[in-house]
């Protein structure tokens, strides 16, 4: 760990967050020298933090290997440039193994990812984080999604129990449940919007005190997704607009053709630009080429705005 709890605060509650796609080869295997290259380019930009093993990442498809990995790889190219955040979950047990093994090659913290499968209680929630929580001493963001939503007062419950616990990543898009959590929790927390393509939601995310967001696009088109962030910054709500209508919102049309297409697309993105990283492991698939060749056309709009 190379940062102080402080300075990860910091980094994950002002500037855009960037969630790099793990690489892949041809044969669907880690592929170390190519991750390097795409780290190395996310840090060239103007970005606050990176979160390794991510959801566009693909942390459901990797190993406890892999992944001890995959971070080992992005500590070691990051080289305290900026916060490394990589991602635990699944269930107590392999949270913690996932929490110590980011841990042990120097992670800056964890995203803490939705328990696996079942429906759970409020306060078998509180309890699946805590556990993990308390088996890290790195920085902790609770990943509010899926099968994983905490309401205000949990948050406000964890939050009591857990030191380590710094922020909350909103992955529903429920913005009457999410300034409930902000209003009750106050800024013991600090909150980063998380739905997929998160950019469609960075208006109403601002207006409640929620200062950045995840951008899974940055993958391939980084300059675009600086300067949306850094307009929406600057209440330049006529540039805003535009981006968001040129491209995002066909984006997400696109994306929401099929499930599994929020990391899909990015992985076609990335290739589209010169900078693949292999496919997507089964249970996703890559989008077809009909598809493609619209997310191509995305790409040069992107190129103007």
């Amino acid at each position: 760990m190379k940062f102080s709890r402080e300075a990860v605060v910091q980094a994950i509650g002002d500037g855009l967050l960037s969630f790099p796609i793990t690489d892949f080869d041809q044969a669907g295997r880690f592929d170390a020298d190519s991750y390097r290259q795409r780290l190395k380019w996310f840090v060239s930009h103007e970005i606050s933090a990176v979160f390794v093993a991510g959801g566009t990442g693909e942390f459901f498809n990797l190993s406890l290997d892999e992944f001890r990995e995959v971070v080992r790889v992005a500590v070691e190219t990051v080289d305290g440039k900026l916060p490394v955040i990589a991602s635990a979950g699944l269930s107590v047990e392999s949270g913690k193994a996932f929490a110590q093994a980011a841990e042990e090659v120097g992670a800056d913290g964890i995203l803490l990812m939705p328990p696996y499968l079942t429906e759970c209680p409020q306060e078998g929630l509180v309890e699946y984080a805590r556990q993990i929580c308390d088996a890290t001493e790195l920085n902790v963001i609770y990943y509010n999604r899926a099968n994983g939503i905490l309401d205000a007062g949990s948050v406000k419950a964890l939050a009591k129990a857990c030191p380590n616990l710094v922020g909350l990543k909103d992955g529903k898009g429920d913005i009457q449940a999410l300034n409930k959590i902000v209003k009750t929790v106050g800024d013991r927390l600090t909150y980063i919007g998380g739905v997929p393509t998160a950019e469609i939601f960075a208006e109403a995310y601002l207006s409640i005190g929620v200062n950045t967001y995840s951008s899974a696009v940055f993958n391939f088109v980084p300059d675009m997704a600086v300067k949306f962030y850094k307009e929406l910054r600057k209440g330049n709500s006529d540039v805003v607009k535009q981006i968001t209508n040129d491209f995002f919102i066909p984006f997400v049309d696109l994306r929401d053709r099929k499930k599994g297409y929020a990391v899909s697309l990015i992985k076609a993105g990335a290739d589209i630009i010169g900078r693949p990283a292999g496919k997507v492991r089964a249970p996703l698939v890559m989008p077809t080429s009909e598809e493609r060749q619209q997310l191509e056309k995305l790409v040069e709009i992107a190129k103007k705005l």
